[in-house]
Order: C-alpha cells, then sequence, then structure tokens
C-alpha cells in the first residue's frame, strides 16, 4: 500500500458582473453620497451661521 498525501483543491469561481446588479448598487451608493452632500449642506448653510 502506498502512502500518497494527495491535495486536490476544488475552486468553485462565480461570475460576478452581473450589469443590471452592478447598475443597482451603484445607484444606491450615488444616492447616498448625494444625500450626505445634502445634509452637509444643509447643517453649513442654516446651522452653523446661527451659532456664529
Amino acid at each position: 500500500m502506498s502512502d500518497r498525501d494527495e491535495h486536490i483543491q476544488y475552486e468553485k469561481k462565480e461570475k460576478k458582473s452581473d450589469p443590471s446588479q452592478i447598475a443597482t448598487t451603484f445607484i444606491k451608493y450615488f444616492a447616498y453620497v448625494v444625500i450626505l452632500i445634502i445634509i452637509l449642506w444643509f447643517l453649513v448653510e442654516y446651522i452653523l451661521p446661527m451659532f456664529g
């Protein structure tokens, strides 16, 4: 009986380049950034002058 040390690796690769999923994620994060910019603008224009 032979002692062979066999290592078999199976790689499962999934394609993650679904264009609709990428577009949806881009729109979602773009909306987050726009909302953040609007909140910061509101703070600078209206809230900070109240303390100045």
